[in-house]
């Protein structure tokens, strides 16, 4: 019988639900603090405890399996409705099920003495190099095909975008551009450009802006830098339909005839 390690196997699920939870905030457009991403994760691997106990109902481990999803969600992206929540856990509990079913088909097939599966989790005694480029692999798989769903036009435009920095809220009308491609190589989120003139009263001091930054674009007239800042909050107004979605982006300072342009991949579920 194999030997399983308490610190290896909290660590192993740590990370994993780490990557589990990015992959989630990918497909979602949805925003994910580090913070909030490694204490949803630490949180989400004391249930990789079960591993230890004697073989669960079918349908018990199911509810568990879904108590667990919801939670680390909700932990992780906050409460931002009903919907939000379903579609978070979908995606995050496909993305858990995908990688559990890789693993069990594996295990099925090979019977490595190196892993151990019960109740639906798995222990893994390899090294790290070979999970963290086995994950990176699949990260990247999943980056290529979210970046190919969002090349889909959202089609329309009618927006407000709302943006919150400290006591401060500013709401400009925003326009779905596709042609807005930038992106912060820092954090990896999209750019809403902004006119400047709408952040005078937050800009008069650059120092004060927690972030604040240049970041080099092209457009039409040439190259050139581009300030930009994470402000607290994002959210994107649907004037047509009432829908409302708080997005990860950096918000960039140009000038836009008093518009925000943002990238309408930041609107798809």
């Amino acid at each position: 019988m194999q030997t399983i390690y308490i610190d290896i196997l909290i660590i192993l699920n740590i990370y994993v639900n780490y990557f589990l939870l990015r992959i989630t905030a990918k497909l979602t457009h949805s925003p994910l603090r580090t913070i909030r991403c490694i204490i949803s994760a630490v949180y989400g691997s004391l249930f990789s405890l079960l591993i230890l106990a004697p073989r669960l109902n079918t349908y018990l481990n199911i509810i568990i399996k879904l108590f667990a999803a919801v939670t680390i969600v909700i932990m992780a992206f906050g409460f931002h409705g009903k919907k939000r929540i379903f579609i978070n856990t979908v995606s995050f509990f496909s993305a858990n099920f995908l990688l559990g079913g890789t693993v069990y088909a594996v295990y099925s097939w090979l019977k490595p003495e190196f892993v151990h599966f019960n109740n639906s989790y798995f222990y893994i005694d390899f090294s790290l190099l070979l999970l963290v480029v086995t994950t990176a692999v699949m990260y990247f798989i999943v980056y290529i095909i979210g970046n190919f769903l969002d090349r889909i036009p959202d089609g329309t435009d009618c927006y407000d975008v709302i943006i919150r920095y400290k006591d401060k809220v500013i709401t400009l009308n925003g326009l779905a551009d596709t042609g807005n491609s930038l992106t912060d190589f820092f954090s990896g989120s999209p750019v809403i450009v902004c006119d400047k003139e709408k952040f005078s009263d937050i800009t008069e001091n650059n120092g004060n802006i927690k972030g604040f930054r240049l970041l080099p674009c092209s457009t039409v007239s040439g190259n050139g830098l581009i300030p930009v800042f994470r402000p607290d909050e994002i959210l994107i107004l649907n004037n047509l339909n009432g829908e409302r979605k708080t997005v990860d982006a950096v918000i960039g300072l140009g000038e836009n005839s008093e518009k925000a342009v943002f990238n309408p991949k930041l609107l798809k579920r």
